[in-house]
This record gives C-alpha cells, sequence and structure tokens, in this order.
C-alpha cells in the first residue's frame, strides 16, 4: 500500500516541522531514485556489524522503510543479495547512517538506498544490536512507525502522533502554493524581504 506521504515533499515537510526532525545532508539517495514514503521499522547495529540490518529485511511489513543506526562507515551494513530479498519482501527502501556496498547491482534492480556512501568490504554478523527501538539516523531521533519521506531534497521524519495533523497542513500548504502564480509570489517575497531589511535598518 502506497504511503499517502509519497505526495509530499520532503521541503515541504521540512517547513512544517523544523531542522530536528530532517537528517543530515551526509545521508543521500546512492542512484536516482524516486521519492520514498513510509513507516520506520527501526534498527540499531553495532558498528562494524550488520546482523541486525540482516534479520530486519525478514521481519519489517511491506512497506516499510528500514531506517539503521551504525555509527561505522568502514563496513558495508548491505550488499546486493540482501537489497535484492528487502526488495522482494516489500520493504520500500534502506536510510542507513553507513555504507553499502554492490550499488551497481542495487541500482539495476530500482531498489532506494539512502547512505554516507559505498565501500566494497562487509561487516561482520556477530554482534546484536537492536530491532524496534528509537535509533539516531543523520541526527534525528526515530521511533518506530516514525513516517520516513526521502528523495532527492533530503529525508524528514514525521513523528507518528503527529502523522494526520502533519499530512493535512502539508496537502494544505501545497495547495495554496499550487494556486500562487509566480508573479504572486515575487511580490509577497519582495514585500517580505524588504520588510526585513527595514526591521535591521538596512536602507542600501
Amino acid at each position: 500500500m502506497t504511503s499517502p506521504f509519497k505526495d509530499v515533499p520532503p521541503t515541504t515537510l521540512a517547513d512544517l516541522l523544523g531542522r530536528a526532525q530532517v537528517m543530515d545532508s551526509g545521508i543521500r539517495p546512492l542512484w536516482d531514485s524516486p521519492r520514498v514514503a513510509g513507516p520506520a521499522y527501526t534498527v540499531r547495529c553495532v558498528p562494524g556489524d550488520n546482523l541486525m540490518l540482516h534479520a530486519a529485511i525478514y521481519r519489517a511489513e511491506p512497506g516499510s522503510v528500514i531506517v539503521v543506526e551504525s555509527g561505522d562507515v568502514d563496513y558495508a551494513l548491505a550488499g546486493g543479495n540482501v537489497c535484492a530479498v528487502a526488495q522482494r519482501r516489500g520493504v520500500a527502501a534502506f536510510v542507513v547512517d553507513g555504507v553499502i556496498r554492490d550499488l551497481g547491482e542495487v541500482r539495476e534492480a530500482g531498489f532506494p538506498v539512502f547512505s554516507r556512501g559505498v565501500i566494497p568490504i562487509p561487516g561482520t554478523k556477530e554482534k546484536a544490536g537492536a530491532l524496534g527501538e528509537p535509533a539516531r539516523v543523520g541526527g534525528v531521533l526515530v521511533h518506530p512507525g516514525d513516517i520516513v519521506v526521502a528523495d532527492e531534497e533530503g529525508i524528514v521524519v514525521t513523528p507518528a502522533a503527529r502523522r494526520e495533523e502533519i499530512l493535512a497542513a502539508a496537502r494544505a500548504k501545497l495547495a495554496k502554493e499550487a494556486g500562487e502564480s509566480l508573479d504572486a509570489w515575487e511580490a509577497n517575497h519582495r514585500a517580505r524581504i524588504e520588510k526585513a531589511l527595514s526591521d535591521q535598518g538596512f536602507t542600501g
């Protein structure tokens, strides 16, 4: 089932939620994937070990975005086969605070991955971390079920408790923007900028 948040750009959500819910710019799409949106399935991996992400692909519900805290960019959390199995099981995307490998395979399969990059060496599968507990990813504390929206503009996390409120506000904002011409936007923008300059005593 497609999340209704898939029609909402991260820029709109960021305007509504503020900086604290926006992941840092180091976590980027690894290929030109479409926007993804879905409830977070949270994972915490021990640095250098990917056991819990590999376990998560068999536990996350279809439509979930698997969100991983790892604190490590020296060892890959996943490769082509793990991404392929996740995709086959209906996982919407990986958003990982770490790195992966086999990017060519992942891109060819069309599986969306947002991470800090790629490295060819895999991590171990020996250490239990956590599944379904809060995870800090890209500077954002993500709880299970929070709504993750990610595309080339960035990654924004909507707290589950504010889901309906933020979705309604986002739709209203998008509708208002769609009905405003560039001329009207420019006039409002210029007035706002001139007032801000005037308030600061700027006369140039």
